[in-house]
């Protein structure tokens, strides 16, 4: 698959689970809440795919994605769950990028 499609279904899959898995949740603006998280989310599935460092693909993505996730965790004091989505994200879609991009 071509990098750049590619990126963008992962950012777009990466969004979607993120959105979804905060939709149980209550939060004093929802709408807003879920939109930036789409958006870090998406810039992590869409970034991954793109970026070439010398790590192996799913650490270089794990890294990627801690490093996007930063600053939502400290904005939002929510470290845990924000840190270990945006690694765990970035990992699968390191790996998955190895696997698939051509």
């Amino acid at each position: 698959m071509p990098p750049l499609l590619f990126a963008l279904v992962a950012g777009l899959v990466l969004g979607v689970v993120d959105v979804l898995l905060m939709m149980p949740l209550a939060l004093p603006d929802k709408l807003r809440a879920m939109l930036g998280a789409f958006l870090s989310r998406f810039a992590i599935g869409f970034l991954i795919p793109l970026v070439r460092l010398p790590l192996s693909p799913w650490l270089a993505g794990g890294l990627v994605g801690l490093l996007i996730s930063l600053p939502d965790a400290v904005i939002t004091k929510s470290y845990v769950p924000i840190l270990v989505g945006g690694l765990v994200g970035g990992m699968l879609v390191g790996w998955a990028s190895d696997r698939w991009v051509a």
